[in-house]
């Protein structure tokens, strides 16, 4: 048995429950994954539908019981299983993967995805929660993967995803020459992507835009 397949299994009941498929219409498609911010997937399900009608098979997890399940595993166990699951889900396609993340998932998706280039060809995070990254240089020193990033200006959520900490992260992964770039939406606040007093058309279909452009770009479809 593979290592990764036997990750699989380890940890198959904490993630098995955590995923839903979404298949291409083609019906196989490239892997991307999807995760869910705090509260839960039900809020990224449409996003992820759009991603997944553009010829993707996505599979959108709870970070929730990611970060439920990483009490006990280290990143690399967590990491391997979820991408060893995504891509024994039935209409996968073989190759690498993508990765996108919301808020909590995409602090995720930053720790986990942007050093796995064996695995990972792109990562996108919306809004990523970035208060766990505290030496910008160090983190953008260990970028490996493609990165697109979406942040607004007013986002004061917790303070978890400051545009602050956000322009901080740019600008030392420009000075690393990482392969890194800052999308910044002005006046816009946290869950621009959500239904609610924060919701915003334009800046959600922009992310939208530059989040399937880096898909087709550095994974194809």
């Amino acid at each position: 048995m593979s290592f990764a397949a036997m990750l699989l299994a380890l940890l198959a009941p904490e993630l098995a429950t955590a995923q839903e498929e979404m298949p291409p219409p083609s019906g196989k498609g490239r892997v991307v994954i999807v995760l869910s911010g705090q509260t839960g997937p039900g809020n990224y399900r449409a996003t992820a539908t759009r991603i997944a009608a553009l010829g993707y098979n996505v599979v959108l997890y709870d970070s929730n019981a990611i970060v439920a399940a990483s009490k006990s595993r280290t990143p690399t166990e967590i990491g391997s299983a979820l991408i060893a699951e995504a891509r024994q889900m039935p209409h996968s396609l073989p190759g690498k993967i993508g990765v996108v993340g919301f808020s909590l998932g995409g602090a995720i998706a930053l720790r986990y995805g942007t050093t796995s280039g064996d695995d990972i060809a792109v990562v996108a995070a919306w809004y990523p929660s970035t208060s766990d990254i505290k030496d910008p240089k160090d983190f953008a020193s260990r970028i490996r993967v493609p990165v697109v990033m979406f942040a607004g200006t007013d986002d004061d959520y917790k303070l978890c995803c400051t545009i602050d900490k956000a322009r901080d992260i740019a600008r030392a992964a420009k000075a690393a020459n990482a392969p890194f770039e800052l999308t910044t939406y002005p006046g816009i606040r946290h869950g621009f992507n959500i239904q609610g007093s924060n919701y915003s058309a334009p800046s959600t279909e922009d992310a939208l835009a530059r989040t399937v452009a880096a898909l087709q770009r550095h994974l194809g479809g």
